[in-house]
């Protein structure tokens, strides 16, 4: 029997880097919401906007990644360019978004805003998150490969994870 396996297609890391941006979002909006209101209920909140905001924002990060490791960047100048590309990508979608009567996020009510579409205040946990996304999100995701046997069957598996 002939095995072969192959890294997972680009549409296939795009729909996990969709999942995993709107999980976290839920997740981070629930803890925020609880922060702010001790609301235990911990119910978080996204819009399907997300799912390509994030999709594409991720698979941008992770070719931005392998060019700052081919170039040897240290982590934290990784994490300030991730941070950096990170508002820029907020802001323009916002823009698009406010424009169609869409936006789903204000943060008009915050103290460092801009436009209400982005916000300082959430630096750090921008930071900490594009830190996740390449030092597990990505790296995890690039190992991941299709095996498939010529009888036709897929399956996936997870390389040295």
């Amino acid at each position: 029997m002939r095995v072969t396996h192959r890294p997972l297609s680009p549409l296939a890391r795009l729909y996990v880097y969709a999942l995993h941006g709107c999980l976290c979002e839920v997740g981070f909006t629930a803890v925020w919401d609880w922060w702010e209101t001790k609301d235990r209920r911990l119910a978080g909140h996204t819009s399907l906007w997300a799912l390509p905001m994030y999709a594409l924002a991720i698979f941008l990060i992770e070719g931005l990644r392998g060019r700052l490791l081919a170039q040897r960047c240290p982590l934290l100048l990784r994490m300030l360019v991730y941070t950096l590309f990170i508002y820029l990508w907020e802001f323009s979608w916002g823009v698009v978004l406010r424009f169609l009567g869409a936006c789903p996020w204000d943060y008009s009510g915050f103290s460092y805003n801009l436009a209400g579409l982005v916000t300082l205040e959430y630096a750090l946990p921008w930071a900490l998150a594009s830190l996740i996304a390449e030092q597990h999100v990505i790296r995890k995701t690039l190992r991941v490969f299709v095996i498939m046997a010529k009888c036709g069957l897929i399956s996936l598996v997870n390389s040295n994870i």
